[in-house]
């Protein structure tokens, strides 16, 4: 998925720790511990959130890659710490147990539906499902959004900006808002679902309630938008490079995902072609998409695996989680003998925070492309090359203008 940047996560979710390790980030980006932490917070967040984030107040360490305020070119690791890890340090620790107590490691026979737990334990030949869900949870994602920081933060250099919002929750659908806020982050974060319609997060909320009291789980969708993008990310020329299949990977490689579109997405498939693509004019203002622009953004900011200069849009749909206050049936491993799952500590729904997850998915696989198209050791470097290439789109005769100009998610 990643070319040029590659990025390593470890950890589990009761270990000491989760670790990122983040290469091909340039020298000499401005960058420091808030950027992280910011970040990582909004990851925490949203109603329905269950007792871990209670106990987990993440920030992250950055312990190699960065000195003084400014990458080194280096490999960049960052740590954040499971404060729950005192409770479980019997259960996660490295060294063989002396007394086997069920209880006291923690040891898991009944797999849930939905989760990695019975899949993992027949694929890596595991009595104990704790040796599968520990890794498999979504804790791992605050890894992701840490390194995802990293991504943005070189990102924002050059006017990008990737930011998500809650367009569903369970059955309630937020109605679209065109054009989205400028400032999208700050108006999804003020809501405790992270949904811009007032009116639709109010009813989200209740809906997540009724689900927590129910002993059941809520699923929805999330979308993610960048903006500020120019033309020409990506390939067409061979199928690992097209961008919208880097991009729909990425998001769906977190947790819990089961569907992305991109722009109109599986509604084209139901619409005319006269309806469906973006008709193109001149706009000379548009120096980061050629002095072009489509009249619409049914494309979602890609055309034939390239982006267009317009706004990338995704969709991301989540399932509901599958630890459940009133778990469903399953079987224990040990007897054969029929059971119910296990009941983990688990959220009832967490849509909001996955958008957070989302955004640090697009923000590295925008970042891999933007090193791939622009390279350089230094930001210095990149910067002279990402300048020399917006020249030669306007060498048309084509006016100046930011490549982040483009503020509103239907205009091209």
């Amino acid at each position: 998925m990643l070319r040029c940047l590659r990025l390593t996560t470890a950890g589990e979710s009761h270990g000491p720790a989760v670790v990122a390790v983040l290469e091909g980030i340039p020298a000499g980006l401005p960058l420091d511990a808030a950027d992280v932490a910011g970040e990582l917070a909004r990851r925490q967040g949203g109603h329905g959130r269950g007792g871990r984030m209670r106990i987990e107040k993440d920030a992250g360490e950055i312990f190699a890659g960065v000195r003084l305020g400014e990458t080194l070119g280096s490999p960049i690791a960052i740590r954040i710490p499971n404060r729950d890890f005192r409770n479980w340090r019997e259960a996660m620790a490295i060294a063989a147990p002396e007394v086997e107590d069920v209880e006291v490691l923690r040891r898991v026979y009944l797999p849930r539906p939905g989760h990695a737990d019975l899949a993992g334990m027949l694929k890596y030949d595991r009595e104990d499902a704790r040796d599968i869900l520990e890794r498999a949870s979504a804790r791992e994602t605050a890894a992701r959004v840490a390194a995802g920081a990293v991504a943005k933060r070189l990102l924002g250099e050059f006017g990008v900006r990737v930011e998500s919002h809650v367009v569903r929750i369970g059955p309630v659908a937020a109605p679209a808002e065109e054009p989205l806020p400028d400032d999208l982050t700050a108006a999804a974060d003020d809501s405790p679902v992270r949904c811009i319609d007032r009116s639709a997060a109010a009813a989200m909320v209740e809906a997540i309630d009724a689900a927590r009291r129910d002993g059941d789980s809520l699923g929805g969708v999330f979308e993610v938008v960048a903006r500020g993008v120019p033309v020409g990310l990506g390939s067409h020329v061979t199928w690992e490079t097209r961008l919208g299949g880097r991009i729909g990977g990425a998001l769906m490689s977190i947790h819990a995902m089961k569907g992305v579109e991109i722009g109109m997405g599986f509604e084209a498939a139901r619409t005319r072609g006269s309806d469906v693509h973006d008709e193109i004019e001149r706009d000379a203002e548009r120096r980061g998409s050629g002095g072009y622009r489509r009249r619409r953004n049914n494309a979602g900011g890609l055309e034939g695996g390239m982006t267009t200069g317009g706004t990338i849009v995704a969709r991301v749909a989540m399932k509901p989680l599958s630890s459940l206050r009133r778990p469903l049936d399953s079987v224990d491993t040990r007897t054969g003998e029929p059971a119910k799952a296990i009941r983990e500590r688990s959220d009832v729904c967490a849509v909001p925070a996955a958008g957070v997850v989302g955004e640090a998915m697009m923000a590295l696989v925008l970042a891999d492309a933007w090193i791939e198209k622009f390279a350089g050791d230094s930001l210095s470097d990149m910067r002279r090359n990402v300048e020399s290439y917006l020249a030669r789109l306007g060498d048309s005769g084509l006016t100046d203008d930011a490549a982040g100009r483009d503020t509103a998610r239907g205009t091209g």
